[in-house]
């Protein structure tokens, strides 16, 4: 087993045995994407409630030609939580860069995705980096004398509180160096039933997606959480401009964890996602807060979702 692996099998562990130990009943949304949460996150972008993956999509196809302006060629793409990398060909297309940086936590599923984008790309040398990207990442010495563009889309940074966003939008600039700039996807406030029914679809994939989180734990941490006892919860919470995603107890439940034995009672809930909305001022603070200085945004044609080209110009401190 490799450090970084072992790094992320410890972390994992720590984050769930908190949310049980201390009963803060929260774990990071990050641990739901195994291989397997992956896969069903993957069927969840396909899914006619969740418009986010849509309509960024066709953006990204619709405005190759002002990226390619505004970004210019010969640059690393270095793409943060990759997953599968269905929408960065419209991107490669667009500026022909000069490498891919595809950075994920999940390395079965990024290797998998990275030999597929090789295949389409085969002249395009390609360096997956399994990581947390959550922190400063340590980029392929191919790389290091590129200039960078950073690649964050699917809106994951509505994943985070304000303090963590601006945290990762910190770690991303010391990743990629002042003057390297980050195209980052924004998902805007809407109406609430739109919102909500894009976390909590009909055919019940998004319910499996968030349950699978419990079937992680009983597979790597020596678990038995009676899973057919929780049910997933989507809800939006005005007042922090976000959807929040639960699993609530449909009983009294009694379970281990690590040896650890735990209870529950009827109508707890495990706290496992947000998903932030924004104005565009609000996105636009949140980046100059994390050291980046917006250039250039492209929203369709409804408002439901933002582009937005950012850079990292030396930082000022004072007027």
């Amino acid at each position: 087993m490799d450090m970084t692996t072992s790094l992320v099998d410890h972390t994992f562990r720590k984050d769930v045995r908190r949310c049980f130990d201390k009963q803060t009943y929260a774990i990071p949304a990050r641990w739901l994407y195994d291989r397997r949460g992956s896969e069903l996150f993957e069927e969840i972008t396909g899914l006619p409630e969740y418009y986010p993956t849509r309509t960024e999509t066709e953006l990204l196809k619709a405005n190759g030609p002002a990226f390619a302006a505004s970004v210019g060629t010969g640059r690393a793409v270095i793409e943060f939580g990759s997953g599968s990398s269905v929408k960065t060909p419209h991107l490669l297309k667009a500026i022909d860069p000069a490498a891919y940086v595809p950075i994920d936590i999940s390395g079965e599923f990024l290797e998998h995705s990275a030999s597929l984008l090789q295949e389409e790309f085969p002249d395009l040398p390609i360096y997956p980096v399994e990581a947390d990207f959550m922190t400063r990442v340590a980029l392929p010495e191919a790389v290091a004398d590129m200039p960078k563009l950073g690649f964050f889309p699917g809106s994951t940074i509505g994943n985070m509180i304000a303090r963590t966003s601006v945290d990762l939008l910190r770690f991303m600039r010391e990743t990629l160096g002042e003057g390297a700039q980050l195209l980052i996807g924004f998902d805007r406030i809407k109406d609430i039933q739109t919102l909500v029914d894009a976390y909590d679809d009909a055919a019940g994939v998004t319910a499996q997606f968030s349950l699978n989180l419990l079937h992680r734990i009983n597979r790597e941490l020596d678990g038995d959480i009676p899973c057919d006892k929780f049910r997933h919860v989507a809800v939006w919470n005005d007042l922090y401009a976000r959807v929040e995603i639960y699993l609530e107890a449909q009983a009294d439940v009694r379970f281990s964890i690590d040896g650890h034995v735990h209870e529950m009672a009827e109508g707890q809930k495990i706290h496992i996602e947000n998903s932030h909305k924004y104005g565009l001022r609000d996105a636009r603070l949140m980046l100059r807060a994390g050291g980046w200085t917006p250039l250039h945004e492209w929203s369709d044609e409804q408002d439901y979702f933002t582009l937005m080209l950012v850079e990292a110009h030396p930082l000022k401190y004072a007027p």
